[in-house]
């Protein structure tokens, strides 16, 4: 009679049950503790992978800021142009690249502009970025319209958008100024930037605002309110990430309550109307946009 044998006929002859598994009270209390453990770990996760994509955007407006150095660099010190909607659109038609970057974004399902990655980075600062199409685009921005989402999208191109003082805005340049924004000075080239480090060139812009790459804030308040005409994103546990002309990058948190309204795809409900006396983020970016 074998090993096996013998086990099976002294268990059967009434001899001692092999020891038996957990029980279910204890089956429960490791369920319990995993389910513990697993609630304490899952917000520092989400916290790490917040980081990272911080981390990534970050890295994401440094090559931005020198591609749009190294387009100054053989352009005379010239700051690519940045245009508005119309002249764009009437450029792309005739298939003139000018702008810094091209899409027109929007919500709408049969704009093939929100998914082009080679339109994105076509003309403009394209050739010096490699034609990284990633780069203009921030991970956490994962905003898409019912019908897109129908569609199977899961984000559009371009999460940033450029400083509107910066740069030939085409037609509305008029007298050396910008039409969109007169208080402001406009500045053509980097050379004319005062303080370069105080001046942003891009900037993660909200989704339900972003649309041509061109970001403005209007300078003055009517009636003691400001206008924020475009909002900036706040994808990074409220706060939004931007590049200077000097190369350098910054996150930047967000204080007021009007500067981070919930994104609604599908909906546009701008300007924004803000109360001087809470306008903290908006003097702060209105004094990193222009000058006087």
């Amino acid at each position: 009679m074998d090993f096996v044998q013998i086990l099976t006929f002294g268990w059967r002859r009434g001899g001692r049950k092999p020891a038996s598994g957990f029980t279910l009270i204890e089956l429960l209390v490791v369920i319990a503790i995993i389910a513990i453990l697993a609630a304490m770990l899952l917000p520092a996760l989400s916290g790490a992978r917040m980081r990272a994509q911080s981390t990534s955007c970050l890295n994401n407006q440094r090559q931005l800021a020198l591609a749009c150095m190294l387009y100054a660099d053989e352009s005379g010190d010239r700051l690519p142009y940045n245009l508005g909607v119309t002249e764009i659109r009437e450029n792309m038609a005739n298939n003139i690249y000018l702008n810094w970057t091209s899409p027109i974004m929007d919500w709408n399902s049969d704009n093939t502009d929100n998914t082009n990655t080679v339109l994105l980075t076509e003309g403009g600062i394209g050739p010096y970025t490699g034609r990284a199409s990633r780069i203009y685009h921030c991970p956490a921005d994962h905003y898409v319209g019912d019908l897109q989402a129908g569609q199977g999208w899961s984000s559009r191109v371009r999460s940033v958008s450029m400083n509107a003082m910066l740069g030939d805005a085409g037609r509305f340049t008029v007298s050396g100024g910008n039409t969109n924004n007169p208080w402001y000075r406009q500045f053509f080239k980097i050379t004319q930037v005062p303080r370069p480090a105080m001046i942003f060139v891009f900037i993660e812009e909200h989704a339900n605002s972003i649309s041509d790459g061109y970001f403005i804030n209007n300078a003055s308040s009517y009636y003691g309110m400001y206008t924020w005409q475009r909002l900036p994103a706040a994808y990074h546990q409220g706060a939004a990430n931007l590049s200077f002309t000097d190369g350098h990058v910054e996150r930047r948190k967000w204080v007021d309550a009007t500067t981070t309204p919930p994104v609604l795809p599908g909906q546009r409900y701008f300007p924004i109307l803000v109360s001087t006396n809470a306008a903290s983020d908006f003097n702060w970016l209105k004094a990193r946009t222009s000058t006087y």
